[in-house]
């Protein structure tokens, strides 16, 4: 098919990949030019209509036009090239773009790929001349290998000359052995010798050859990714043979807790027993149609896994798909789960940040060109995450990062070259829907989601290699996958919709796609009863793919399902409503058989004419197989003592510590994570006036309309683990639950836990230390009567480089999470110094213990050392989390901190950070030295509580036998507050507070210099040394507010309106419905389709996320559905005409109608407004303040003055005005009531106050008669007093019924009344 092209100037500013080249190579430029490639069905000619509806697509607002010839020209001394996707699949980018086109009317467009053709100039001297290979590598920065190429010309077709390899036979039966070890090495199947053996024996005994399908789809379902050979195979250290295995080691910590779980070790997540509770649904969610409530028993379900193979290859992607796995595990637990919330961490090597020297990490080491850099993975990964997660529309709220690089005593090199990728999910599943049915003849199998592509071939297999770089780097490439967060998302709304309907839940079970592809998944959904599959029912994405590509590709945004016949139709219609691709691919038979059948018989000749690609006894595949055997041994670890310089005192120790990714600032994280998207979300990770990145725990509620919910945080100690595996693993224990305390939950034997083991387990020395942290962990679990419920392995975390193994630390990620009974009862670490008279208590769980190996500490000074600290004393940690429970629940305790990573001395200073408060401590730890009393990391915690309530405090943890010191008291706040710490009347450390948390940010703010305008970043950093508070102010009593009136004619009603991509629809709804409006559940499918209009509704509003994936910029596809489909466009124009109707549009809501017109709207129709990029070049997730002014908007009516505190989550925020005069004019008639206000309430421009850099601080515009009102921020994400992120002392009372719910009930009420 052919391909035209459209080409303009990149107009947005520079990229951040751009700005990390400038910093590298600051003597070159590079200029950027877009194209456009558009492949047609047909003729590549277009009609005038059709060129003009691309070019408005293609073309930013008030930017220059589009032209079909490139206008970048190659020039003398420079370098241009092209860079774009790789041709043999679509990239999700061109899947949303055709999608845009198709809804406008565009049907010939079947593929558009957008490239970019940069010219690089080298400036003119000598410091302009690239050396020899510099060249390259600076076009090797400018693109991802796995998912892009370089164009040596044009593209006129995206055909590949790929021809599918045909199906053929092994011949065991003639050659034995020897031929499963050919197809082994041609395939990369990582079969070991045992495997060899087992399957040759299999083969030969049922007699038959198997063919190379069937042999790739072994090697998948049983890699050691699949199978967990390590963790259910016969140990053998030392000689002696152990009586457990790992798993049975695991399981046994349940017989020590309450049996409250209702999903455990069998499903795709584990489940704990919830509550009953007020939910909202919608009635027919086949069609558009109102929500109601009803009380339903919702329980809370958890998992966690990890990417680190893909993440070290390809960081933006191998976190998107990780993310993307770990999201449909919670869709596919029981018959189906409610996605609610994610987690995240991160571990990588040393960072060598450009310029930014960090003493420890050292100079001179060669990392494998197979794996990115630690530093592209801090930042790429993380990128990739937040992308994923916040495109799908679930928040991250809790997580770690932690780097690591050193040469041990022994000389042993240890580093995650190999990094960990860690994706947590909390969410929730309905009673009726926790268990699975058993797969009965007839029954419909079913994939849902996106085609098939050739990505993830072998990733079972390739990230179960011994030591990664073992395998061919084209072959690990290929087994690397793509995310498509908007193809998850039309499935789970698809899923839930089944999950939703009032008749019952159609959806029999539900796997989902992830190791191992459709063979994989297939056969686990089908057993035992075993199915017949057709080829020809899959839709392919990619028309070349062979069978066992088909078979064995592990592509994303899918799950497969048991449906009954009679339930085809209802999905159908479902699926097309949520524009979701749906193949019904198979049938349950009952023959206890896998059957993949080639009917569309391209690729089968090799074999003989009666014989399928796959005919397999599940038996033979899934059916319980012999022990492995594993034989290990201990080896002698070289510790020494630590070392440190001789006088060092505490100020220069903090100076390295506070920059230690593993302690300092996680901003360069949190603010680019949608943390507020559901509605749901209680605790996220940043606290205090300033939103400082130090929740301990994350909270949700699982229901707008009930205070009820659940909580999870995260332990994870593998430094430590280096010094001593087993005391590694208590300690992990020890800091979940000393993170979870701080949330009330319902008993700490709830209290269920995911555990993650990334080790090189199979190397030499390090299997055994992984017996004696599982060991270890199951040992003190069971004293203190939490359990393991589920979990994952990742065994192969070593990476060779230059012919030496580099192995990671081996490391445990323990993921606590319970059930909260009020997600209210929450404790942070912000100082709060209540009534001028805060009260700091130091209660430590290992008391009179002060271990410095593995410590922040040590390894800031190069070092491990040879002691670990360790929890000694589990029924300490018992009593301690249980008397910390009961002060929360009697609202005693008004900030909490738990004592980790920089000891005490970091607990004590975060404190301070977070509430920007000074303090004054004198630590009674008599005949201590100072730096193990500050820096040893012993479990513990530091409290604030008022004075009056000290003593009482004090009381409850001595009668609970636990030591507790009152240690000092809250001091000062904002700029001139000051540190003071004194260790027996002698000071250590006596410094402004500004100054330390310069010191705690400093690495955060280079990592953020990689990621976001630099400009941006400065502004704030130098912002945070003279702000005190968000500045908050209330004018109104909300509870004041008029409500609407039950009349005969009933609630006024509004429909919720979103498009393919919306995320923010929930939330809206439940604050509408709260407010009086009887709310709809609206698509544009619907109003495209005819099967709905506007006619019933006097509300319309736009809600948030991103539509389309915002691909062409944003809400661009949205405006051009309502703009070029005819049905559509008749809808809306009658609707905004007519006079007794008001519309909202929040976020890409805004971004909508300002593309409309509906605000900001020019005599000659169209806008004067616009949405662009934010100032700051990424997404913008921040709590910030906005000014109410005098306007005409009807929904902002009796809130003037009043400054209130709201979410923003967005990445084009930015109000871009056609000209100065236009924005006089809007402004000048008080069209633009919202505005971004600094800490004296002060409209500003000042980042990040300002998230987006608006003139004036414009959040928010309204049309001249006040009806239509769009606003960036989201006041659905705010109606509730426990969705703010913040608020001083005197506003918190006047926060149950929030502010902002006013605006909604002012809607209600004028709808009804006018």
């Amino acid at each position: 098919m052919p391909v035209v092209w459209f080409y303009r100037r990149e107009e947005t500013g520079e990229g951040r990949v751009i700005r990390r080249i400038a910093q590298l190579y600051p003597d070159v430029t590079i200029t950027t030019e877009l194209c456009y490639n558009v492949e047609l069905d047909g003729s590549d000619s277009l009609s005038v209509e059709h060129k003009g509806i691309l070019c408005w697509l293609f073309t930013p607002p008030h930017s220059v036009s589009l032209s079909e010839k490139p206008t970048l020209k190659p020039e003398d001394g420079a370098r241009m090239v092209e860079i774009g996707p790789r041709l043999n699949f679509s990239t999700a980018w061109s899947t949303n773009a055709v999608s845009i086109c198709q809804s406008a009317g565009l049907s010939r467009v079947t593929r558009v790929e957008l490239s970019r053709r940069h010219l690089i100039k080298p400036q003119e001297g000598p410091n302009g001349v690239l050396k020899d290979g510099e060249m390259e590598r600076l076009i090797c920065c400018l693109y991802d290998s796995m998912t892009e190429c370089i164009y040596s010309q044009p593209i006129t077709s995206f055909a590949v000359d790929i021809r599918p390899q045909e199906v053929f036979e092994v011949d065991i039966l003639g050659k034995g052995r020897a031929a499963l070890e050919k197809v082994n090495d041609e395939l990369g199947l990582a079969f070991d010798s045992w495997d060899l053996d087992y399957y040759t024996a299999l083969f030969q005994r049922v007699r038959r050859n198997p063919t190379s399908v069937e042999c790739f789809d072994l090697a998948q379902s049983n890699s050691e990714h699949s199978r967990h050979w390590f963790f259910r195979g016969r140990m053998i250290i030392d000689g002696e043979e152990q009586k457990e295995t790992l798993f049975s080691l695991i399981m046994g910590t349940q017989h020590h807790s309450n049996q409250n779980n209702v999903i455990k070790y069998c499903d795709n997540s584990s489940g704990i027993k919830g509550m009953e509770m007020e939910c909202m649904y919608p009635t027919n969610p086949a069609q558009a149609c109102p929500y109601k409530t009803r009380h339903a028993t919702r329980h809370v379900i958890f998992t966690a896994e990890t990417h680190n193979f893909p993440t070290g290859v390809a960081p933006f992607s191998g976190a998107t798909t990780g993310t993307g796995g770990r999201i449909r595990d919670v869709q596919s637990a029981g018959k189906g789960g409610h996605v609610i919330a994610g987690t995240a961490g991160y571990c990588f090597g040393n960072l060598h940040i450009p310029g930014f020297v960090l003493p420890w990490e050292e100079e001179g080491w060669e990392y494998p060109s197979s794996f990115a850099p630690p530093l592209q993975v801090a930042i790429e990964a993380s990128d990739g995450a937040s992308d994923y997660g916040n495109k799908f529309g679930e928040p991250v709220l809790a997580g770690f990062a932690r780097s690591f690089g050193m040469c041990l005593a022994n000389g042993e090199r240890r580093e995650w070259i190999k990094p960990i990728m860690f994706s947590g999910g909390l969410g929730s599943i309905e009673d009726q829907h926790v268990k699975k049915e058993q797969a009965s003849p007839g029954m419909e199998v079913v994939k849902m989601g996106g085609p098939v592509y050739r990505i993830g071939v072998g990733g079972g297999a390739a990230s179960s290699v011994q030591v990664q770089g073992d395998n061919s780097s084209a072959r690990d490439l290929g087994a690397v996958q793509r995310g498509d967060a908007e193809m998850e998302q039309k499935m789970n709304r698809a899923l839930r919709a089944c999950l939703e309907r009032e008749e019952g839940n159609p959806i029999c079970s539900i796997h989902d796609q992830g190791a191992g592809g459709n063979g994989n998944v297939l056969k686990e959904l089908s057993e035992p009863a075993g199915a017949v599959i057709y080829t020809s029912k899959f839709k392919r994405g990619d028309s070349t793919l062979s069978v066992l590509e088909l078979w064995g590709a592990e592509y994303q945004e899918s799950n497969a399902l048991l449906l009954r016949p009679s339930d085809r139709s209802f999905l159908e219609r479902v699926c097309q409503r949520e524009k979701c691709p749906v193949d019904f691919v198979g049938k349950i038979t009952g023959d206890g058989k896998i059957v993949l059948v080639d009917d569309l018989g391209k690729q089968t000749n090799g074999l003989d004419s009666d014989r399928c690609p796959v005919d397999l006894e599940l038996d033979w595949v899934l059916g319980k197989m012999p022990q492995k055997e594993f034989v290990l041994e201990r080896m002698a670890v070289s510790l020494q003592p630590l070392s440190l310089p001789v006088g060092l005192s505490v100020l220069p120790a903090l100076e390295r510590v506070l920059r230690l990714p593993a302690v300092a600032s996680k901003r360069y994280l949190t603010n680019k994570v949608d943390r507020s998207v559901t509605g749901l979300v209680a605790q996220q990770q940043c606290v205090g006036p300033l939103h400082t990145p130090l929740a301990d725990v994350a909270v949700v509620a699982l229901s707008p309309f009930s205070l009820q919910g659940a909580a999870t945080a995260i332990g994870e100690q593998p430094i430590k683990g280096l010094v001593s595996p087993a005391a590694g693993a208590r300690m992990a224990v020890g800091e979940a639950l000393t993170n979870l305390v701080f949330a009330r939950v319902s008993a700490l034997k709830d209290v269920k836990c995911s555990g993650n083991w990334m080790w090189a387990a199979k190397l030499p020395g390090e299997g055994a230390c992984l017996w004696e942290a599982c060991q270890a962990m199951c040992m003190v679990m069971g004293q203190l009567g939490v359990a393991v419920d589920g979990g994952k392995d990742s065994l192969s975390m070593a990476a060779r480089v230059s012919g030496e193994t580099v192995k990671a630390p081996g490391s445990l990620v323990i993921s606590v999470y319970a059930v909260c009974p009020d997600i209210t009862a929450t404790v942070t670490p912000d100082l709060d110094n209540p009534d001028g008279k805060g009260v700091l208590l130091y209660v430590p769980v290992s008391s009179g213990k002060y271990r410095l190996g593995g410590s922040a500490l040590a390894q800031c000074y190069g070092q491990l050392g040879d002691s670990s600290p360790d929890l000694d004393q589990p029924d300490k940690l018992s009593a301690c989390f249980n008397t910390t429970q009961s002060l929360i629940q009697d609202r005693l305790l008004t900030a909490g901190h738990d004592v980790s990573d920089g000891g005490l001395i970091s607990c004590l200073l975060e404190m301070a950070f977070a509430g920007n408060h000074g303090m004054d401590v004198d630590m009674p730890l008599e005949g201590v030295d100072v730096m193990e009393a500050l820096f040893s990391e012993e479990l513990g915690l530091v409290l604030e509580v008022c004075e009056r309530n000290a003593s009482t405090v004090c009381q409850r943890y001595t009668h609970a036998g636990l030591l507790c010191h009152r240690i000092g008291r809250t001091s000062g706040f904002g700029p001139d507050a000051r540190v003071r710490v004194s260790l027996c009347g002698q000071e250590v450390l006596n410094e402004h507070l500004p100054t330390l948390r310069a010191i705690w940010e400093s690495t955060s703010f280079q990592l953020e210099r990689l990621q976001a305008n630099p400009l941006c970043v400065q502004e704030e950093e130098e912002g945070l040394a003279s702000r005190t508070q968000q500045y908050l102010k209330l004018t109104f009593d909300p509870s004041q507010t008029p409500i609407i009136k039950e009349l005969s004619s009933g609630k006024p009603c509004a429909a919720v309106v979103r498009e393919e991509g919306s995320n923010g629809d929930r939330e809206m709804s439940a604050s509408l419905f709260m407010a009086g409006f009887e709310v709809w559940d609206v698509t544009m499918q619907d109003l495209c389709s005819g099967s709905m209009t506007l006619d019933p509704f006097r509300a319309v509003v736009f809600v948030g996320g991103f539509s389309y994936a915002d691909v062409l910029g944003s809400a661009k596809g949205w405006a051009a559905t309502v703009t070029f489909n005819p049905k559509a466009r008749e809808e809306f124009e009658l609707f905004r005409n007519r006079d007794d109707t008001l519309s909202l549009g929040v976020c890409n809501g805004c971004q909508l109608m300002a593309l409309l017109g509906w605000v900001g709207e020019r005599v000659d129709g169209g806008s004067d407004v616009t949405l662009t990029h934010n100032k700051s070049g990424r997404f913008e997730s921040r709590f910030v303040s906005i000014g109410i002014l005098p306007s005409p908007a009807i929904m902002l009516k009796g809130m003037e003055g009043s400054a209130l505190g709201i979410w923003v989550a967005h990445g084009e925020g930015l109000m871009q005005f056609r000209s100065p005069e236009a924005q006089k004019k809007l402004i000048g008639a008080s069209l633009a009531p919202l505005r971004y206000v600094d800490d004296s309430g002060t409209p500003t421009e000042i980042y990040p106050m300002n998230p987006n850099g608006s003139a004036q601080g414009v959040a928010g515009i309204c049309s001249a008669d006040g009806r239509h009102l769009a606003m960036m921020p989201h006041p659905e994400r705010a109606v509730l007093g426990w969705q703010w992120a913040w608020a001083p002392q005197h506003l918190r009372g006047s926060l149950e019924a929030s502010p902002w719910l006013s605006m909604f009930r002012n809607a209600a009420v004028w709808c009804q009344s006018s």
